[in-house]
């Protein structure tokens, strides 16, 4: 059950959290039709500070173009307005959820005449994967489920209906008793996890999938720029499951996820089974950034006074 805060910003107003509702007949409760972003803010000694806030703001954007959706507000608009929902809710740290969608209006697959509304909410939320997780790694499985092609997706945008496919997987990690479901791409190469990006470490190198079949993760992004400040070699090239049990470490990234090592590959251990020295150097280095600890990555955080 999502802990609920105060107000939930919806269309340019702000209402109670029990108030924020929508009509059963809106078009993106049939079919989908929604873009949305996770954004996480973090307690710092300078206030409430949100991570890479433009980029998430730019993505959800960018979503809407690649879905022919015309979001309603500006990007200024929507910029301030999450800062204002984080904080009216007097949020310290939080994760939050801008969703634009097409709501009550002609029913079909045509959405043209569909009105599209706005709303952002925020609350608190810990580590996504388990605070155990972050600690100690998580275990991952091989999904039976594909990832959706790259032809008949579109792999840069978050658009809801897309994560039926995400669904699927994670429901089938979970019931078998793992922590995570990974997937591949139609030709068998590792693609992504059902919400994260994946990264594995062999001899103090770096690889992780390229654009093309994932999301481009911000974090992704983030953790790519950081391993090369560190001194790490990234290559974004493909991999395949034995890759990963081959590798001396592994773990995921992500809004929700932050850095999170992994394990075991359905049951089998990856290096010694336990996150390695490269991921728990990252993790370290990424969570201080996270916190304002390292002035270098400043511009990486949007502020709430």
């Amino acid at each position: 059950m999502v802990e609920k805060s105060d107000k939930i910003w919806m269309d340019g107003r702000f209402v109670d959290w029990d108030s924020a509702k929508v009509h059963v007949l809106s078009h993106a409760l049939h079919y989908g039709s929604a873009v949305f972003e996770g954004i996480k803010c973090y307690e710092t000694e300078k206030g409430p500070a949100i991570f890479r806030l433009k980029e998430h703001n730019e993505r959800l954007f960018h979503s809407a173009d690649v879905f022919h959706m015309r979001i309603p507000f500006s990007k200024e608009q929507v910029f301030d307005a999450i800062k204002e929902t984080v904080r009216i809710n007097r949020l310290r740290s939080c994760y939050i959820r801008p969703i634009a969608f097409l709501g009550y209006g002609p029913m079909g697959l045509n959405p043209i005449k569909s009105p599209v509304s706005v709303s952002i909410a925020a609350w608190p939320w810990g580590a996504y994967l388990g605070e155990e997780g972050m600690r100690n790694g998580i275990s991952i499985r091989t999904s039976s489920y594909p990832r959706n092609h790259a032809n008949a997706a579109l792999a840069s945008a978050k658009i809801s209906g897309q994560y039926v496919n995400s669904i699927l997987a994670k429901r089938e990690a979970v019931t078998e008793g793992y922590d995570e479901a990974v997937m591949l791409d139609v030709k068998g190469n590792i693609s992504e996890c059902s919400g994260e990006n994946i990264f594995i470490v062999k001899n103090n190198e770096l690889r992780t999938t390229p654009l093309g079949t994932i999301l481009p993760g911000i974090t992704r992004a983030s953790i790519i720029r950081l391993a090369n400040d560190l001194g790490y070699h990234v290559m974004e090239e493909y991999f395949r499951p034995e890759d990963i049990l081959e590798a001396d470490e592994c773990f995921l990234t992500g809004t929700a996820a932050e850095l999170t090592p992994v394990r075991a590959l359905d049951k089998k251990g990856i290096g010694p089974g336990k996150p390695g020295p490269v991921t728990l150097k990252l993790q370290q280095a990424f969570m201080d950034i996270l916190h304002g600890k390292n002035s270098k990555y400043g511009s990486w955080l949007e502020y709430v006074e």
